[in-house]
């Protein structure tokens, strides 16, 4: 019942819509699109980035990810786990990638993208599953529907209901 539409996906030379609160955009290539990934393990993204344009934190559940510049210039980075000494702090590795240019992101850990230049960007990611799962740290600390209780956030960030509020009030975007 297996056709070769199955492992076939055009398209990824379409640049996606960066036009939207960030400025960029991820064009997705996991089991959801093409049929044919289904238990090989791998995924992949597009992403395109308008000048200035962030792809926020994020983290992905099941996978590790492999970034590749094609064009302009990107700072990422990734941040460790919590470290087992509660005297030490979270680690930031970061990098300006130029065209050719290869990051790894270790599975699970929040990481960003963000296109210091003042012209678009465009990278390609692979993934470690077929369904690598994102979730994007704002969006879901601050645009969960229905909303976290702000009690639980003012104690977990340490600042004043307003802040929290203001937060919880801003539209937050899904960029892919």
């Amino acid at each position: 019942m297996v056709v070769a539409d199955d492992f076939f996906l055009s398209g990824l030379n379409k640049p996606g819509n960066t036009s939207n609160a960030v400025g960029s955009w991820v064009t997705p290539v996991n089991v959801n699109q093409l049929a044919g990934l289904n238990t090989l393990g791998i995924s992949a993204a597009r992403i395109d980035y308008a000048p200035y344009g962030l792809n926020p934190p994020h983290t992905h559940p099941r996978a590790t990810e492999i970034l590749v510049v094609l064009e302009g210039t990107l700072y990422v980075g990734f941040v460790t786990s919590n470290p087992a000494n509660p005297a030490m702090k979270n680690k930031l590795f970061t990098k300006y990638l130029n065209p050719g240019d290869v990051f790894v992101f270790p599975e699970g850990l929040i990481h960003f993208q963000f296109n210091v230049g003042k012209t678009n960007a465009v990278a390609f990611a692979g993934l470690s599953s077929q369904n690598p799962g994102v979730i994007t740290i704002a969006n879901a600390v601050f645009g969960s529907d229905p909303p976290i209780n702000p009690a639980v956030l003012t104690k977990a960030f340490q600042v004043e209901k307003n802040v929290i509020d203001y937060l919880q009030a801003q539209f937050w975007t899904n960029i892919g």
